[in-house]
């Protein structure tokens, strides 16, 4: 089906590539491609940064001064890299992670691979509260019950002027770490319109417009469906959303042509909803957006108009997301099939903490579960609420899972070992045992005076 491009220079339309790190490497490939049949000024965004996500990755850097950035940034970014140049469409992302310059690098090597022109690659930095603040001022933000000592990770949210910017000044490729997940979007809104920085209405109505994209297939219907209840065509092939928005602050979510999912009410109305405590309310570092008096009208197939965002001045502090060190995580699987499978699962689990307690490591926060019988009904004490089962041919497979979390590797090694020995010391028939030890991060936030942060943008070579 053929398309007439608009040539209407009012509207902005901004496509979403991504929702988080681990989300489909094809996606923005139809986004991209219905951003071109349209015509008209437009951007792309990838959202691919989550609080742990950030944190993993500033340990990445700490054993690697080269790491740090997302490490499927390729993947993302090639099926769309030469089109988006090709058409003058900026890329938006904060897959820089915990090292933009990393991934500025990356991206710009990227392009010699695919033989084109040297980039113009902006970096957005300033978010990083180890670098940007000394120790007694982190000391003094962050909440009592974390140990400064273990400190792996303190990040601010930044905004979207410092993107805007960079976009002003021509940069091809916008590189940021932690800013909020709205900003990717906002900030090409305020460079193209020219929107000032009190200007809260339309600060906000773009917000909420980046709010709707950040989650990639979310409102198009992916994490929406639920079936015979809220069903969704053709998920497999679910398409990511792309906001079409006015000078004004209207604006129009969509989503990418020949694509499955769909764009409703119903979806607009979830994802509006979705991570706003306070409708009235929704601080970021740009704005206070109100949604409380937003009117939603279908406006064609896949296609809802969204009006009467209000907005109010931008608070007074910055979120930061902090980090620590929490230890280890120790987790053991393994499953009983056939007749009595719930006994034998049970005495399993009995026996893994009988021995986790002869070796003297019963201090440890432990859970046991058997997946199939009681893990949805258990708590992390162990006890067995669920309703007995009389029959033993009533469950046919158990699966035992047993988690813990140590401060040493050592001691998660010996909990996981212990899961393995269950092979042969019994009970019978035991199969299919897999073991994983991963490190811990505990976090929360804290709230940073304004004044402290000090956000710059740069090109890099």
């Amino acid at each position: 089906m053929a398309h007439t491009p608009d040539p209407c220079n009012d509207i902005l339309r901004i496509g979403c590539g991504a929702g988080f790190s681990g989300d489909r490497w094809d996606a923005a490939v139809a986004v991209v491609g219905t951003l071109i049949a349209k015509g008209g000024p437009c951007a792309l965004i990838f959202e691919t940064l989550a609080e742990r996500t950030l944190a993993l990755a500033q340990q990445q850097r700490l054993t690697d001064p080269d790491a740090g950035c997302d490490p499927m940034l390729e993947r993302f970014v090639t099926p769309v890299l030469r089109d988006c140049i090709q058409h003058g469409i900026p890329i938006i992302g904060n897959f820089g992670a915990a090292n933009p310059r990393a991934a500025a690098d990356r991206l710009q090597r990227l392009a010699r691979t695919l033989r084109l022109p040297a980039l113009r690659i902006a970096v957005v930095e300033g978010d990083d509260l180890l670098h940007a603040l000394d120790k007694e001022r982190l000391r003094s933000l962050m909440p009592a019950h974390l140990n400064a000592k273990d400190l792996v990770s303190a990040n601010a949210y930044l905004g979207a002027m410092e993107i805007a910017q960079a976009l002003k000044a021509g940069a091809q490729i916008v590189v940021t770490g932690r800013v909020a997940d709205p900003s990717l979007a906002l900030g090409p809104m305020i460079a193209h319109f020219g929107w000032a920085e009190d200007d809260w209405d339309r600060l906000a109505s773009g917000t909420i417009a980046g709010h709707l994209l950040e989650c990639g297939a979310q409102v198009c219907g992916g994490y929406f469906a639920d079936p015979g209840v809220k069903d969704v065509p053709d998920l497999e092939w679910v398409g990511f959303p792309i906001v079409e928005m006015h000078a004004d602050g209207r604006f129009i979510i969509t989503k990418a042509w020949g694509t499955g999912g769909c764009v409703d009410m119903r979806t607009v109305k979830e994802q509006l909803l979705y991570e706003i405590h306070d409708p009235a309310s929704y601080m970021t570092p740009d704005v206070i957006a109100d949604v409380t008096e937003v009117e939603l009208r279908g406006a064609g197939v896949d296609r809802v108009e969204v009006s009467g965002v209000r907005g109010h001045a931008m608070p007074p502090t910055l979120k930061a997301t902090v980090c620590i060190d929490a230890g280890w995580l120790a987790e053991g699987e393994i499953s009983y099939a056939g007749a009595n499978a719930t006994a034998r699962g049970r005495l399993a689990g009995k026996i893994v903490r009988d021995r986790l307690q002869q070796v003297g490591l019963m201090y440890l926060p432990l859970r046991i579960d058997l997946i199939g019988q009681s893990s949805v009904f258990a708590d992390d004490a162990g006890r067995w609420s669920a309703p007995s089962l009389d029959d033993a041919f009533a469950v046919h497979d158990v699966r035992l899972r047993v988690a813990a979390g140590t401060r040493s590797r050592s001691d998660a090694e010996a909990v996981v070992r212990e899961v393995l020995s269950l092979y042969t010391c019994g009970p019978a028939g035991g199969g299919g045992v897999r073991t994983h030890i991963t490190s811990r991060l505990a976090s929360d936030a804290c709230f940073v005076p304004r004044d402290w942060i000090q956000p710059t943008w740069s090109f890099v070579p």
